[in-house]
């Protein structure tokens, strides 16, 4: 079981690496300018152009590749279930998987850590547990049924008061969806299959890319003396923006 997950993963994690770079050619200077605090930049008394591009592009990076290796990692988790308990992707909303083990029928919200939602988005996935148990329960009533908020690390796990589900991370994620106690660290090792190459790769992308946004930051966003013009920065990202007028 461990050697078919291993080379799961080293056959697939080039798609996470892609999907940086892909990310890195979507973007470009003044849309991070219009996402990101100007203020906090300020703050920090960042005084050259090449620092202000470094630290735009690391803060939008960071978010986005954490979000670009959950989504990889949930498909991981597709495989493991369905590979050792014959899991499928769902049908309901909001359920990412279900399989059925020991008699249960487990209905599983892939996550990919403890710190996903607040309380509109968790109020929002009880009832969406509530609902696909509803209905599974119109055509199986005798099997036993249980709901999973799944988070692939950490470590907060718990029951809800409203027993709706129960919140299973990182080791015991692992184990429930594969039977294997010590797979949370089996699956570290393949993840780091061709990791340098494929690092060397992105750093080039994101290379270009600091040197591209330099050069385009100076000729818009400093003045003629050198200085970062934070008056024309901060217009871009808070000012009221006109509205075209409608035609009748």
């Amino acid at each position: 079981m461990i050697n078919k997950i291993s080379d799961y993963v080293e056959k697939n994690v080039g798609e996470f690496h892609a999907a940086r770079i892909a990310k890195l050619q979507k973007i470009n200077l003044k849309e991070l300018l219009s996402r990101k605090n100007p203020y906090m930049f300020k703050a920090k008394n960042i005084v050259t152009a090449g620092a202000m591009v470094e630290n735009l592009a690391s803060v939008y990076m960071s978010s986005a590749e954490e979000s670009i290796f959950g989504n990889w990692m949930e498909g991981i988790a597709h495989f493991v279930a369905e590979t050792v308990y014959s899991g499928y992707k769902s049908s309901a909303e909001g359920i990412d998987l279900e399989f059925d083990k020991e008699g249960v029928h487990y209905f599983v919200s892939v996550k990919s850590g403890p710190s996903w939602s607040n309380s509109t988005s968790m109020k929002k996935q009880k009832e969406q547990f509530v609902k696909a148990v509803k209905v599974f329960n119109t055509s199986r009533k005798a099997v036993a049924t249980m709901c999973v908020e799944g988070c692939c690390y950490g470590n907060d796990n718990k029951t809800y008061n409203d027993s709706t589900h129960e919140k299973y991370c990182g080791e015991k994620f692992w184990a429930l969806i594969s039977g294997e106690p010590t797979l949370f660290i089996d699956i570290i090792e393949p993840l780091g299959y061709k990791a340098k190459e494929k690092n060397e790769e992105y750093f080039k992308a994101y290379g270009r890319m600091i040197n591209k946004f330099t050069q385009e930051f100076i000729k818009d966003y400093c003045s003629d003396n050198g200085d970062i013009d934070w008056n024309k920065i901060v217009r871009l990202n808070a000012a009221i923006k006109s509205l075209k007028p409608t035609k009748n």
